[in-house]
């Protein structure tokens, strides 16, 4: 089962059915129990990074999920969701995150068209398994805020938008990527399926 934690700010619906297409079993909860049970989770996100927080720390699930990251099950966070996972933001700012990587989550800053949005080429940084079997291709961006990685290490794709722009991020079992890959056609919907195959649970629902 793959958990879709619901704090109240997320792209909640697209990102249950995309996993459902995959083959695979989506609740969408806040429930502490159900997602520490789930053998997958995602931490969907859409909206203002400090609201986020707040609505993670309102209903205990920012603790829910740093626990769930320690359990060494995989996370991943989409959008804002990935933004979540670092230290801190400027968005309205500052605001703590989860510090699952650490990081800071900036403006973009420059002549040029603001929020990032549409489609750009990932550039794969290094080896990992979400890339198996992949060749760098098009996903769909929509984000005014960046994420800059406290480590090389975490950096494993970046797009180009008037300079280098983090697109994918991950250490151990933690995951991050910035664009929406529920939205993002064949390319997007194959690095969800090497993510949700990293739960070690066979496809079952079709």
């Amino acid at each position: 089962m793959i958990a879709i934690i619901d704090y109240g700010m997320g792209n909640l619906h697209s990102v249950s059915k995309a996993v459902e297409r995959l083959g695979y079993e989506p609740v969408v909860t806040a429930d502490a129990q159900e997602i520490m049970e789930a053998d997958g989770a995602i931490l969907p996100g859409v909206g203002a990074f400090g609201d986020a927080m707040q609505n993670l720390r309102n209903t205990g699930l920012d603790e829910v999920t740093r626990y769930y990251a320690s359990s060494g099950k995989p996370l991943l966070g989409i959008c804002l969701g990935m933004q979540l996972l670092f230290s801190e933001s400027e968005e309205y700012g500052p605001h703590k995150g989860l510090n699952l990587l650490p990081g800071t989550v900036i403006r973009f800053k420059g002549d040029f068209k603001v929020p990032h949005m549409g489609w750009n080429k990932l550039d794969f940084r290094q080896e990992n398994a979400l890339f198996e079997g992949l060749e760098p291709g098009h996903v769909y961006f929509v984000h005014s805020f960046h994420a800059k990685p406290g480590r090389e290490s975490d950096l494993l794709a970046t797009t180009d938008y008037n300079g280098q722009v983090t697109a994918i991020v991950g250490s151990g079992n933690v995951y991050g990527m910035q664009f929406h890959p529920e939205k993002s056609s064949d390319l997007g919907m194959s690095l969800l399926r090497n993510f949700l195959a990293l739960t070690g649970v066979r496809e079952t629902v079709r």
